[in-house]
């Protein structure tokens, strides 16, 4: 096997990559449809080059039926030859990046708001000042959403909150960072002169959290009965807003979003077990060199913020 430009010489004859790629983005995700998103090209574009890439090996790889696609069993035990091939070629394209000092691509990547917020945010921030050629694509959403849309192909990975429940088959969850889960009050809550609260003393006052289908939804309600919900916020910055203007009890993990929201206390819930945050992704396939950039540079912001969240 042989590099030569964008092609690798296999068998005697000239495999181009990217239809190897979009093979294996077929592959992963079940669909040409799904594949044809996380590649970034259109649904006819990926299916002509499939089967271009059929023609130069001379063999039928997918099976196509309403449900999707699937390999042949020509086309499984091509599989890791094939990713061997695009590894190789993403390994050339990094090392020239990293020699020219400029990375490019496209990375489709989502998260919690706080991780928006205090990881994903500035991580582009950083990548679109120094590396125009880099292009994101960014998604906001339920940790739960965000997972699904990475299982089905549609993001790179993810960068969420922990789920209570396990990973779905397929998903593989990298721990990142974690923060104690406490209430947030204002000065003058007959509470906040306390070191610490317990769940059940939530019970009788008005609480301000996130919405629905998120971890911290899914943690009051293990933990209270029957909470007295005024507010489901989007983010945590609403969450404080709301908390400061007297509306309720906001439950939280300890992210500093909103350090410009004052006359509000923290106090940790004692009995609450710690929200992790974490790095989602498909267990079956490997991200992009660009992707795995930004991946570095995620989990080192997140190593930033370590000390303060613990």
């Amino acid at each position: 096997m042989e590099f030569t430009g964008d092609r690798f010489c296999l068998y005697g004859g000239a495999v181009r990559v990217e239809r190897a790629r979009y093979f294996l983005a077929a592959v992963e995700t079940g669909s040409l449809r799904a594949a044809a998103h996380r590649c970034g090209v259109s649904q006819p574009t990926l299916g002509q080059q499939v089967a271009l890439l059929e023609e130069e090996l001379d063999v039928v790889l997918l099976t196509r039926s309403r449900h999707g696609v699937r390999p042949t069993p020509a086309g499984q035990a091509l599989i890791e030859p094939l990713r061997r091939l695009v590894a190789a070629e993403e390994a050339v394209r990094e090392s020239a990046m990293e020699s020219s000092g400029t990375y490019r691509g496209r990375v489709q990547v989502g998260g919690v708001t706080v991780t928006v917020e205090t990881i994903i945010a500035p991580v582009v921030g950083r990548l679109r000042r120094h590396h125009p050629g880099l292009r994101f694509a960014v998604r906001e959403g339920a940790s739960v959403a965000i997972e699904a849309a990475v299982l089905d192909g549609e993001l790179d990975f993810g960068v969420i909150t922990m789920p209570l429940s396990p990973a779905a088959p397929g998903l593989r969850r990298i721990p990142l960072i974690s923060a104690p889960v406490g209430v947030y009050a204002r000065t003058d809550h007959p509470l906040a002169g306390r070191d610490r609260v317990q769940w059940r003393d939530l019970e009788t006052w008005p609480i301000v959290t996130m919405r629905a289908g998120t971890v911290m939804w899914e943690t009051l309600h293990r933990h209270v009965a029957a909470p007295d919900v005024v507010v489901q916020a989007m983010s945590a910055r609403t969450v404080k807003v709301m908390v400061g203007q007297g509306v309720g009890l906001g439950i939280l993990a300890r992210f500093d979003t909103s350090a410009d929201i004052t006359d509000l206390v923290w106090l940790p819930l004692s009995d609450a077990h710690p929200v992790h945050l974490c790095l989602t992704q498909r267990q079956d396939s490997r991200p992009s060199p660009s992707a795995l950039i930004v991946q570095r540079l995620i989990r080192a912001r997140a190593g930033e913020l370590a000390g303060p969240a613990g």
